[in-house]
């Protein structure tokens, strides 16, 4: 039995981003991941002009006249959403919390999936995988994913980016149209990425606060880890403490975009309170511009 509340907000959520994902990316979507493989149609008389190399030998053999295959773009995808579950989303500064956020931004492209007809799955993962929902067409389905967003409660609260990539790649055999997406707040997911992009079209979001690049002056403040459960004070009037606290953000930025750049992976960076309509509209640019 769903409660009252959460049937309102699935409904909230859901008339917003079906309506964002209907009139503002469904071309752009269509468009920036659209299958790139190429499956065969049907065979036909060679035209002057056609490639020789899509010749079909056996049907040129048997009626004496060249033959060639015809091919069209594979335009169903199967969509992944692998989304971080862990306790670093539970924070906010700005209109919503991370996990809010990532909420919508997967609603979003599931919505953009569906309208597009293809089949879309997700990962919820911690650092354990936490849920794994298989990739299915449909309106309910759809619900159905839109609820585990918003009220689902993962057992743990930890990271581990590289037990989600490999359970994606196992459990995915057919080429795949990925979002993952997190705050990246994890090491040593890089071979586990390597491998998966190889097989599937990988696209990293990532989701930040802005109070998590600069730490503002309030004096003696204290702060907890929902990950590793550890609370400390600390004293925001040193500079030298905040000074730290946007090194320490920052060396972990300049990680997460060697190891994009590295793989080749299309990313974004979506923070609480930003537009991420615009975000994401400049992603599917970039891609399309790709293509």
């Amino acid at each position: 039995m769903i409660d009252t509340d959460l049937l309102k907000k699935v409904r909230k959520i859901e008339i917003k981003t079906k309506g964002l994902s209907k009139h503002l990316f469904s071309g752009e979507y269509h468009s920036a991941f659209k299958g790139r493989g190429m499956a065969f149609s049907e065979v036909r008389e060679y035209q002057f002009g056609d490639d020789i190399r899509n010749i079909d030998w056996n049907v040129t053999a048997r009626l004496n006249h060249p033959y060639v295959k015809v091919f069209e773009e594979e335009r169903e995808l199967t969509v992944m959403l692998l989304v971080d579950v862990s306790g670093s989303n539970q924070f906010g500064t700005s209109i919503q919390f991370k996990e809010e956020l990532l909420a919508e931004i997967a609603a979003i492209l599931a919505f953009s999936a569906i309208q597009n007809n293809d089949k879309v799955g997700v990962i919820f993962f911690s650092d354990k995988i936490e849920k794994f929902i298989s990739p299915k067409k449909g309106s309910t389905h759809i619900l159905r994913i839109i609820r585990e967003l918003i009220d689902f409660k993962p057992d743990n609260v930890e990271t581990n980016i590289t037990e989600a990539l490999r359970y994606f790649t196992n459990v995915i055999k057919k080429k795949s149209t990925a979002f993952l997406i997190s705050d990246f707040y994890d090491k040593n997911y890089e071979d586990a990425l390597k491998i998966a992009s190889k097989k599937h079209d990988i696209v990293a979001i990532r989701i930040t606060d802005e109070k998590e690049k600069a730490l503002p002056n309030l004096g003696l403040i204290k702060m907890y880890d929902p990950e590793s459960k550890q609370a400390m004070w600390i004293d925001s009037s040193s500079k030298e403490v905040r000074s730290d606290f946007a090194e320490a953000y920052k060396q972990h930025t300049i990680y997460v975009n060697d190891v994009f750049r590295k793989y080749g992976i299309d990313n974004v960076e979506i923070s609480t309170g930003q537009d991420y309509v615009k975000q994401l509209m400049k992603l599917f640019k970039q891609r399309e511009r790709k293509i």
